[in-house]
């Protein structure tokens, strides 16, 4: 694979993955959308299914990684860093991209949700400081495109992301590569979908479950730069959590994968 079919392929295949897997959290989350109130069910099969199309798009081109996690590990269990520059960048355009997309498709549900007062202010929200303080720290439609916590604690939040990416670099380093060596085959992609859904139905109540660092760093810097309208904060204090979890999860995979499967 040449670096631009790396760089390329990346790009589109996290696009989208985001896309879709940010498209299910709008169309579960906005108001005026057909699907709002689907539920958890909903996300953790959106998501599911955001894997599968993505990696089927962009196996051939990049051997479909769509994960710096992923590709940390890769390089760990082979010894070769020399394209993970390539990837990354990749991966957090495409995310990017994908998370722009999102806000078109669903540009009008966006506009009502945020000019809805009791949307955007919460039941009788007279403290007006309280609602400032909240919205500054994560805005009301944050998590289409972003995580967050249900309990605000750095070590809890971190050990969730570590230990839900293990479960999925693990499946994917145990898949085994494509016949070209460089990714995932046809049945590693349906299983590692599956495994995504099984990680947000089992793991992802406590943080939303990112498990990979440009699916949430990306999409966070769109909500950031977005012209919304009451969208509130970005969290950025919570941030690295998403980042730094899945980086060493992805890490600590491949260190099990070297010790117990090479």
């Amino acid at each position: 694979m040449s670096s631009s079919d790396i760089f390329i392929g990346e790009t589109i295949g996290t696009a989208i993955l985001i896309l879709l897997g940010g498209g299910v959290c709008a169309a579960v989350t906005l108001k005026a959308s057909k699907a709002r109130n689907a539920g958890w069910l909903a996300i953790a099969f959106g998501w599911g299914f955001a894997v599968l199309t993505a990696v089927y798009t962009s196996a051939p081109l990049s051997g479909a990684h769509l994960n710096p996690a992923v590709t940390l590990a890769l390089a760990i269990k082979d010894g070769d860093w020399s394209n993970v520059p390539v990837y990354w960048a990749g991966q957090l355009l495409g995310a990017m991209i994908g998370a722009a997309l999102v806000w078109v498709v669903y540009y009008g549900q966006f506009q009502a949700h945020l000019t809805d007062r009791e949307v955007v202010g919460g039941p009788g929200a007279q403290d007006t400081k309280a609602v400032e303080a909240q919205e500054a720290q994560a805005g009301p439609v944050l998590g289409i495109f972003s995580t967050g916590p249900e309990i605000r604690n750095a070590v809890m939040n971190l050990a969730t992301e570590v230990i839900g990416t293990i479960v999925l670099v693990l499946a994917v380093l145990t898949q085994g590569l494509n016949d070209k060596g460089n990714g995932l085959g046809n049945l590693g992609a349906l299983i590692t979908a599956l495994v995504v859904v099984s990680i947000g139905l089992s793991l992802g109540g406590p943080t939303g479950y990112a498990i990979n660092p440009a699916r949430d760093l990306g999409p966070r810097i769109v909500h950031a730069l977005l012209p919304l309208p009451n969208k509130g904060g970005s969290d950025w204090g919570y941030a690295w959590i998403p980042v730094v979890g899945p980086l060493v999860g992805g890490a600590i995979a491949a260190g099990i994968y070297n010790v117990a499967f090479a």
